[in-house]
């Protein structure tokens, strides 16, 4: 079975990617009925509708719109990148503004493994950049490589509004777009050394031929695959990998955890491996070792240890599911911007993500795309094929505004050329990336019901959005509205009533998107009676069980999860070398 753990295995993923006709995020990989995975397509238009499609169960009221990928290097094959830091008041949100949870520990404790997160993902950035509403780095610190260069669009947007302000229903704030930090490749910062013992920081190429991918080449599909590998993927972790060391098992699942019910401590993992994708056939096999460690992510480590009987002492696993639920808002700007150039987001206007408005409505950042309506359309081969054929899509009712209200007849030619040069290269997309609180109702449970192929359970989720965070949604909407006027953008922004993500409040209707940015489920917390695993990331009832990933993590916040769940896994590690050395 070719994988992307090797430079062939990567080529046979982007191959798939060329071939296939909607370019969703698991687009590029395989779809194996033996370790099935969410799909983008999976949420119907109607949330009675969805119950039995696809690989996740949708139990409601709304739809989980997130996916993530099952394959060797995980949802780190087709994530965009963004590698943020948490602010201080993010691991005290409960003491701050009396909502929310609270981590059990702080971000100066974390800060030594964010160091190391930025250094084995490779992260390009400016920490002067990066110094706004009081997040502070180590004296002296800076990133492992410079800042990948803001795209022209992120230009033309500061130039229409940096330093103006937007007025909102708690107050008035002052907008400012700032550069993101990126985990792909840039030049390589020689000042790192003074912070390394001395040693320079080298991109990693390609994984399987290391002389392509040392920097970002502007390929415009980050997400669903960088094509060189300039972006990291856990794929080049698993690369260093000593083989004498550790055996990497493919075509392989986990099925179960065993424990002993007396002392609680983990005696060995059951897993299925399976002879190839297209057949059912598979195998039992144990793996025993001291310690054991959970590492597939938010809903996979949930549901396997739901399937083993693991429910923890505070009745906490599967629990907390959470999400950043995204707003968006498209438009055309006044002038070309270059729309589908370089990667998908490099900045954005983060003076949302903290403040006194956390004691009542969700904190935000918003993303600035790169690549035109590609996310809310679907672009530019919707609203292309609308163009050619001169119909309305289901894309674009009738109720929305569409490009086809710029023309009077079908476009081919050179008609069609002048009008993508001079029209859809204004096309501009933002993103309101809305903080959602812990909630033990939103959550992923097991039903024999529902089994894949070779009998391992499907996910079953419940999910709902509470009033904090649909009143961050509306303010996140007026917000792009008074930015949209500040740059003179056309507003084509839609949201469809029959959407099955369609909710309403305080009279105001919206459409929201997953962003992909699953935590929770297993959260760290003080006691076995209020999270399921302590700040070790050790189970608090099984002793020599450790979890790790984004479902440990007991806020989202506003950061994109990668970098902080990259952090805990070096403060898991060093956790266990303890165990295993003392």
């Amino acid at each position: 079975m070719n994988t992307g753990s090797t430079w062939a295995g990567y080529n046979s993923y982007l191959d798939t990617f060329y071939n296939s006709l909607i370019k969703i995020p698991n687009a590029p990989y395989p779809l194996n009925p033996n370790a099935p995975q969410p799909l983008a397509t999976d949420v119907p238009n109607k949330i009675h509708e969805q119950e039995s499609v696809g690989y996740m169960v949708q139990k409601g009221p709304l739809p989980f719109r997130s996916t993530y990928t099952r394959a060797a290097g995980g949802t780190t094959l087709h994530w965009l990148g963004t590698c943020l830091r948490m602010f201080p008041e993010d691991f005290k949100l409960k003491t701050t503004y009396g909502v929310g949870l609270d981590w059990p520990m702080t971000y100066e404790e974390m800060m030594p493994y964010y160091r190391k997160a930025e250094r084995e993902i490779g992260v390009s950035a400016d920490v002067d950049d990066q110094k706004y509403e009081g997040q502070f780095f180590e004296d002296e610190y800076v990133y492992p490589m410079y800042k990948i260069p803001q795209s022209f669009l992120d230009k033309k947007m500061a130039e229409g509004v940096n330093g103006k302000k937007v007025y909102l229903e708690d107050g008035e704030y002052v907008v400012n777009v700032v550069s993101t930090p990126q985990g792909r490749n840039s030049m390589p910062n020689p000042n790192y050394k003074a912070i390394n013992k001395g040693k320079d920081f080298e991109p990693v190429g390609a994984v399987g031929n290391s002389t392509v991918g040392k920097r970002c080449d502007g390929n415009s599909n980050c997400v669903p695959i960088c094509p060189v590998q300039a972006k990291y993927n856990a794929n080049k972790t698993l690369d260093q990998l000593d083989p004498l060391r550790v055996d990497l098992l493919t075509q392989a699942v986990a099925s179960r955890v065993l424990f002993d019910k007396e002392n609680g401590r983990i005696t060995g993992i059951e897993f299925k491996s399976y002879e190839s994708p297209h057949s059912p056939n598979y195998t039992t096999h144990f793996a025993q070792g001291t310690i054991y460690v959970l590492a597939a992510h938010t809903i996979e480590n949930a549901k396997l240890l739901l399937a083993s009987g693991i429910e923890s002492t505070s009745g906490f696993v599967g629990r907390h599911l959470m999400d950043h639920n995204c707003i968006l808002g498209w438009g055309l700007m006044p002038e070309r911007i270059g729309s589908y150039r370089g990667p998908g987001s490099t900045s954005s206007i983060p003076y949302q993500r903290i403040g006194d408005f956390r004691d009542h409505r969700g904190a935000f950042r918003f993303e600035i795309g790169n690549w035109g309506w590609s996310w809310p359309k679907g672009d530019p081969f919707t609203s292309i094929g609308e163009l050619v054929d001169y119909k309305r899509s289901a894309l674009t009712p009738d109720a929305a505004p569409s490009l086809i209200d710029f023309t009077k007849g079908k476009l081919y030619g050179k008609r069609l050329r002048h009008f993508v040069n001079q029209v859809m290269t204004r096309q501009f997309r933002i993103a309101a990336e809305v903080e959602q609180l812990a909630d033990p109702n939103n959550r992923v449970t097991i039903d024999p019901a529902y089994k894949d192929q070779i009998g391992n359970y499907r996910p079953v989720i419940h999910y709902d959005i509470d009033e904090y965070t649909r009143r961050g949604m509306k303010v996140g909407r007026e917000f792009t509205r008074q930015v949209f006027a500040h740059l003179g953008v056309e507003d084509f922004t839609y949201f469809d009533p029959d959407d099955s993500s369609y909710l309403e409040f305080e009279g105001e209707g919206f459409t929201y998107d997953g962003a992909g940015h699953l935590v929770g489920t297993h959260i760290m917390g003080t006691t076995k009676y209020n999270s399921v695993v302590n700040k070790r990331q050790q189970s608090w009832d099984h002793p020599n069980l450790f979890l790790v990933g984004c479902g440990n993590m007991p806020t989202i916040s506003t950061s994109n999860p990668t970098l902080t769940m990259t952090a805990l896994t070096f403060w898991a590690l060093d956790n266990i070398l303890e165990d295993l050395n003392g």
